[in-house]
């Protein structure tokens, strides 16, 4: 179907299942965000609490991110090549990989939680609610791992509706025990990390239940899952960059939050939150259609399709931009009802006025995101990061910082996302169209 199927067809059967899995995952810390900002009397301090937990929910969902971006692709490709065998070591191994690096993860941060959440910006007022969060919410790191980052696998054998049902699971529980733990149970913050904990693991199950039966090409086995050097090692030369992106997105976050910290109070991390709320809004569903779509690129360009692999591209760039340039549109336009959405809380709404600003860079976003996920599906992990080297690492962080300290401004650090988000866009977009033709002399071979 992938290598014969009408491409437009095809793409649209594949990324909107995959679309709506990602905005249905979204719902996860959206949903949570959205009752705690409304808790009576805390709501605003809880929400500064929960904010200063996403730099380590990044972090966990990086590493899963590195096992699903970096060895789905492979998947597909090797399955284009008709090697089903490497294709299954691929997901095996992938298994082993997410355990060794949910171990390691849960270890590291339960031993620095409380330093780390200070450094992040946290105050004595805002600590206790994330560290209530953050306690609770590590406990399922392993359902984070395993539906974050295999989940992947499924879209990669063509199962995207399939994929989209093991996020709409945990996201439906989520949103029904999130009220029930939060307000009947007057549990608060806490309430909100046992849902999203219990319905991780529900669609943890799904995932697992899936990959192992019957109805799944691409299965685990459990014979497979001995670690192979050299297929770890080409999974992480594709998953390295997906997974700098994952932890740049963290380290974002951090720098924000702890500059907001410095130069104004826990209000502006509080309104930080809300606007990395709708960046969110704006990004996940988008990059989930890229997502979707990726197979189908992976597959064609294993088999040597060079026109199927070209009009898929197109295609697939020209949607990311519409996409981003209306949602991105919407929220500049519209800032009070967006921020709106996250809190009552009228000092807290009266900052995210800044919100125009600090996403106008995002409508041009769809650039990148297309040709990035484009050059990912081809195997082409050297480009890809190093757009998203240039994007998080060498512009906006450093503009976080410097900005504010020439102004003395707390204002100043807004600016920051903007500037990178256009640079990276439209240097990623030349480069594709530059490098597209020699690219394709790759199509096919072994």
């Amino acid at each position: 179907r992938m290598g014969t199927a009408p491409i437009f067809k095809l793409m649209l059967s594949m990324g909107i299942p995959t679309f709506v899995a990602q905005l249905i995952n979204l719902l996860y810390n959206i949903v949570d965000r959205i009752y705690i900002g409304h808790i009576p009397e805390v709501g605003a301090a809880s929400l500064t609490g929960i904010g200063l937990c996403l730099p380590i929910i990044t972090l966990v969902s990086a590493f899963s991110v590195f096992v699903g971006a970096g060895g789905a692709p492979l998947a597909s490709i090797a399955l284009g090549k008709g090697d089903r065998d490497k294709a299954q070591r691929i997901l095996s191994n992938g298994v082993t990989l997410l355990i060794i690096f949910t171990v390691i993860v849960m270890a590291v941060i339960y031993t620095l939680k409380k330093p780390l959440l200070y450094f992040f910006g946290a105050s004595d007022a805002t600590y206790p609610h994330a560290d209530d969060y953050l306690s609770i919410y590590l406990i399922g790191t392993i359902f984070v791992m395993i539906t974050t980052g295999l989940n992947t696998f499924i879209t990669a054998q063509g199962q995207s509706k399939t994929a989209m049902f093991s996020v709409l699971i945990g996201a439906i529980f989520n949103i029904i025990l999130d009220p029930i733990f939060i307000f009947a149970l007057n549990l608060g913050i806490k309430g909100a990390a046992i849902a999203t904990v219990i319905s991780q693991a529900i669609s943890a199950a799904w995932v697992i239940r899936f990959l192992t039966s019957d109805k799944a090409s691409l299965r685990i086995s459990a014979q497979m899952m001995r670690p192979q050097g050299k297929l770890i090692l080409s999974i992480a030369a594709l998953g390295v960059s997906p997974f700098i992106m994952q932890v740049t997105e963290s380290l974002i976050t951090i720098v924000f939050t702890h500059g907001l910290q410095k130069y104004g109070d826990d209000l502006y991390v509080g309104s930080f939150t809300i606007l990395q709320s709708i960046m969110q809004i704006i990004f996940i569903p988008m990059s989930g259609f890229s997502q979707g779509v990726q197979p189908i690129i992976s597959y064609n360009y294993g088999k040597g399709n060079v026109d199927r692999v070209k009009k898929t591209c197109t295609i697939l760039i020209t949607m990311s931009i519409i996409v981003s340039f209306v949602l991105a549109g919407a929220a500049f336009l519209f800032p009070s009802v967006a921020a709106g959405i996250f809190t009552s809380d009228e000092s807290l709404k009266a900052l995210c006025a800044v919100l125009p600003i600090y996403i106008f860079g995002m409508m041009f976003f769809g650039i990148q995101n297309g040709c990035q996920q484009s050059f990912i599906s081809m195997g082409q992990a050297g480009k890809s990061l190093i757009f998203a080297l240039l994007r998080k690492v060498i512009l906006i962080i450093p503009l976080a910082i410097i900005l504010p300290y020439c102004t003395h401004s707390v204002m100043s650090i807004y600016y920051a996302e903007p500037i990178s988000d256009i640079v990276s866009a439209f240097s990623c977009g030349a480069t594709f169209m530059l490098t597209f033709k020699s690219m394709m002399k790759g199509a096919g071979k072994k």
